[in-house]
């Protein structure tokens, strides 16, 4: 969630030479490597990624607890209570 740009393109990267069906020899290659092109076509464009992190956000907070917190946690501190 935290990865640059170029962390993303890195990856990215090293991933397609893995997983291109060129390269790969296997049939569930060609359509791993297009899941892998459409996971970089949403990280590298800063809008389409910032969407998909409120997604994941807001998926996580539903699952976390029916009332939105953490589970497991029932009182609160000023220290975690601060935003960093």
């Amino acid at each position: 969630m935290g990865a640059s740009c170029q962390e993303i393109k890195s990856a990215y990267r090293k991933l397609a030479r893995v997983l291109h069906p060129d390269v790969a020899g296997e049939e569930s290659a060609a359509s791993e490597f297009i899941e892998l092109h459409k996971a970089y076509e949403t990280l590298s464009d800063p809008a389409k990624r910032a969407d998909y992190d409120r997604s994941l956000f807001r998926l996580g907070r539903s699952m976390s607890s029916p009332s939105g917190g953490s589970p497991g946690y029932t009182s609160r501190r000023w220290e975690t209570d601060q935003c960093w």
